[in-house]
This record gives C-alpha cells, structure tokens and sequence, in this order.
C-alpha cells in the first residue's frame, strides 16, 4: 500500500475570536459524535450534504456528513492512500473524490489510518440522486457496511428562475414547484418512518418546527453579516474565516450553540469593519473562489493578501445562507424544509441558477476576479462551471480555472498554485 502523499499545505491566520470558538466546539463534538457512534454503538446515520438534517437534529439521531468526513480525512492527508486502494480494488482512478473518499476510507479497512478507527455500521445512509455516480457509491458503502441505503429524488426542475435568489425566501413554493416539493415531503416522511422503526425514537413535530424557526434566526445573523462584508472597503474576513463560522454552525443549524455563534460571528464582522480593519493592510485586488473549500491547505486563501492585497472575500458557504435556507414557514415547515434541500446542488452547480446568481454576486461584491476549482473527477462541480466562468467573463470579471480537487492533495502544491493565481493577476492587469 501506498504512503500519504506529504502534507503541501498551509495553515490558516485567524483574526476573529469566534474562529477559535468554532473549532473548539467542533473539535469536542467530533470526540463527542465519535464516543456516541463508535464507543457506545449508539444508532447514526452517513448522510450527504444536501439531505434533510433537520430530520436527524429533531430525533437527536446523530449523523456524519459525508463531505465533513471527507474533509476531515483530507486534512489528515489520508486522500491519497485510500484513493490507492480503491485503484487497487479495480475502481476507476478518475472516480468523483469529494463524494467517494469515505466509501475508500471503509473499503481500506484499515483501522491503524483510519480515523476514528474508522466507522461502525450505520443505520442507514442516505443521499439525493444528483448525479449518475451517487447511487453507484452510496449503494455500495451501504454494502460494504451491510447496511441499507435510502435514495431521495433529484427529479428536474423545469422553473428556470435565472433570478431565484431575489425572492426564494418568500416565494418558495413557485421557484421551487410543488410537485418536487411534495414528492420530497413524503420521502421526508418515509425516512422518519425507516428512522422510528430502526432506532426506537419518535420524531417530535413541535422540536421539528421549534428548529425549522431557529434556524431562519442563525441564518438571518450570518446574512446580515455577509451584507455587510459585501458593503466593507476592505474587507475584514477573508473566506478561510468565513467558511470555518459558517459551515460549523450550519452543521448544527438551529441547535441554541449554532444560533448564538453566528450571532456573535455577527458582531464580530460589525466590530471590525467599524474600525475599519482589513484582512490585507492594502486591499486592492477582491477575489471570488467557486467551488468547495480546499480542505487540505485553508492557508492558500490568505497567501496573496500582503504581497499584492488580493483578498478572498466570497465563497458559496456564506452568501448561500440568505437565499437558501431562509425561509417564511407558512405554517408549512415540511414543506419549507423541502424546499430548501430539493435544489440546493442545482443552485450552487447548474445553470441557469449557479450562473446567474454567482454572476449578480460579483457585482453586489464588487469582485476584480474569479478563481474557480475545476475538480477534473467531480462531474457535479464542472456541470455548470464553464457557463458559470462565461457569465461572469462577460460581465467584466477575470476568470481562473484550477485543476485540482478540495480533499485529494496529490496534484496540489501551495507555492505553485499561488504563483498560478499571481501570474493570473498580472497577466489581467490588476496587479
């Protein structure tokens, strides 16, 4: 078997007080999920990204998303040795690397590397179909852990709002279509039924809605702050700290710990931008990253900021919180939850919705450049990647695609890739 490739990464500077906080609680609830699942057996549940949490969170099911667990198996610079085996099995090298390292972590099975030792048998895993390879990986880590796997629907979304972003809070039930709504509903309500009738616990609607209202609040504090960045000249948080106050929270959306630290995240982006600190001494350069957080390496987004003021100042994690997980319940908090998981890759990934809202956030950013990842093996992040960098070309912005991938580090070097995006910004004429 192969050795991990060597960690070419850097760390990242933290500026605000709240980013320590985040990564101390997420930190104590990795020992806390890991005693949980692995130490006590108690039932769990792998789940993708753009899946019903809520559902989960209202049974105190706890759950490991794949994406973190992919995350965190590439920070510990594992990628490349689990990959291997795959290679080695007869899987095709070129797989989709976001969404199958925990498949390769398990068919590894390896307990010396993996982390945790790796993962129990979960109850159940589950997934949307968004893509041809889904059911193919999903399907199978459901076998190799002798487990059952539970499909949802990514039918076609037939209402093409270039514009949906400006309303979605509101006018949900039209952007998105009732009927894949509905259909999302009852598999909703089939999955608690699995749920109940597997793990012994009862789906409690007044916690669900008690959620679903708490969750509106936690992303109401971190869309306000990110308006007020977009305002901010400069910038005070580039997007490694952006990622890390956002996404932690939203993996416990809703709970009294997510909602109070995005408030505090809040605060502490008003705080500075009042006494006018920037993330670089002399911003002059405000970039956009498109695509996943480079897991391996969070310095790489601070790298450029003395030396040319090129600042990092939007990703997809913080922005996204205005208009696709808010939402006005109606008195339907099933169905307002539906809505905000049944297109949620389509937004970030296909056109026309990943165009036209990443193009009208350039200029309510004003950004000087885009850098886009371009995983080669992940065919969901190309899907709309192209159009996207057309639009945003067209509309003035400068544009860098990356051959690389957030959590397999093997073609990745720090000092290379930042020399690629300085070139980039020369090259353009804004450096």
């Amino acid at each position: 078997m192969s050795t991990a490739a060597a960690p070419t990464g850097q760390r990242m500077r933290k500026t605000l007080s709240c980013t320590a906080a985040a990564n101390a609680y997420q930190k104590q609830f990795g020992l806390d999920l890991k005693r949980r699942v692995v130490d006590e057996g108690e039932p769990f549940a792998i789940v993708q990204a753009d899946t019903p949490h809520e559902i989960f969170h209202a049974m105190d099911i706890p759950i490991i998303t794949n994406q973190w667990w992919s995350a965190y198996i590439s920070a510990k610079q594992l990628s490349g040795r689990y990959f291997q085996v795959m290679a080695d099995q007869g899987y095709p090298e070129n797989s989709c690397k976001y969404c199958s390292l925990g498949l390769a972590c398990t068919l590894a099975n390896d307990p010396a590397t993996a982390p945790w030792g790796g993962l129990p048998k979960p109850t159940v895993l589950v997934a949307r179909l968004t893509c041809d390879c889904i059911q193919h990986v999903f399907g199978q880590w459901a076998s190799a852990m002798d487990t059952e796997f539970f499909p949802m629907e990514a039918p076609a979304w037939e209402h093409k709002d270039g514009q949906w972003f400006a309303h979605s809070n509101r006018d949900w039930e039209e952007i998105y279509q009732p009927d894949r709504i509905a259909l999302m509903v009852r598999e909703m309500r089939d999955l608690i039924a699995l749920l109940e009738n597997r793990t012994g616990r009862t789906f409690d609607e007044a916690k669900f809605q008690h959620l679903m209202e708490q969750i509106n609040v936690q992303e109401g504090h971190i869309w306000k702050a990110n308006q007020a960045l977009a305002r901010a000249r400069p910038c005070p948080v580039s997007i490694g700290e952006q990622m890390s106050n956002t996404m932690i929270p939203q993996w416990h959306r809703g709970s009294e710990w997510a909602v109070a630290h995005a408030k505090r995240f809040r605060d502490e982006v008003m705080d500075l931008i009042a006494q006018g600190h920037g993330a670089a001494s002399d911003e002059r350069i405000r970039l956009m990253w498109i695509g996943a957080g480079v897991w391996h390496d969070p310095g790489f987004y601070q790298a450029l900021e003395e030396k040319l003021g090129a600042v990092f100042v939007w990703s997809m994690y913080m922005p996204f919180a205005g208009p696709q997980y808010i939402r006005e319940l109606k008195d339907k908090p099933f169905e307002a939850l539906a809505s905000r998981v049944c297109s949620m890759n389509e937004t970030l990934h296909l056109p026309p919705w990943m165009n036209g809202w990443m193009a009208s956030e350039a200029e309510r950013c004003g950004l000087d450049a885009a850098v886009v990842l371009l995983p080669p093996d992940n065919r969901l992040s190309q899907s709309g990647t192209k159009l996207t960098a057309l639009s945003l070309e067209q509309a003035g912005v400068p544009v860098l695609m990356i051959d690389a991938d957030m959590v397999d580090a093997k073609n990745w070097d720090h000092d290379r890739m930042v020399g690629m995006v300085a070139e980039f910004l020369h090259q353009r004429g804004l450096a």
